[in-house]
């Protein structure tokens, strides 16, 4: 991912350093972009109509207690409003949430907040998020105008896999 640095002599003690947030824009395998609908993330067609939302990317300050080789430990911030997607368990079940809150706040913090936190893996051109809170769970998209969610059925009825556009 563009925009981290390690440390040099980097050891378990030593932070990730970020140069500078990294801001996307998120679509889906079926050319569905991400628009923020009140306190929700819905997935709708792209078109030259519609704005999506500016997502940004901020790696996780001190990922070392975190599980290794699923990806890059990154909190997902929306802006305008400000807010950061975040994963808990509404009667039994793994849900994806927007909650207000700094992104930059969760960053300085001292230890990861797993709510807040998914495993960046890009394979080539698409990228998946998997909840850190929720190991197998996965942001998904399905029909169009249904909200993201969180899912643990790869390869079935939700997309997984998503194409990042940065924004300069």
């Amino acid at each position: 991912m563009t925009g981290i640095r390690r440390n040099p002599g980097h050891t378990p003690s030593y932070p990730q350093v970020m140069i500078h947030p990294q801001t996307v824009h998120i679509s889906d395998l079926n050319h569905q972009v991400w628009i923020v609908q009140g306190q929700t993330l819905v997935a709708i067609p792209q078109s030259e109509n519609v704005v999506p939302a500016t997502v940004t990317l901020v790696p996780c300050k001190y990922p070392e207690p975190l599980e290794q080789g699923k990806g890059t430990p990154i909190y997902l911030g929306i802006r305008n409003p400000e807010m950061c997607l975040s994963c808990e368990d509404v009667g039994g079940q793994p849900t994806l949430q927007l909650k207000t809150e700094n992104i930059l706040r969760l960053y300085n913090e001292p230890e990861p907040v797993k709510p807040f936190l998914f495993y960046h893996d890009k394979k080539g051109r698409t990228s998946t998020f998997e909840s850190v809170a929720f190991p197998g769970w996965f942001i998904a998209s399905s029909k169009i105008a249904q909200p993201i969610i969180l899912t643990s059925k790869l390869g079935e009825a939700y997309n997984t896999e998503f194409d990042l556009t940065i924004k300069l």
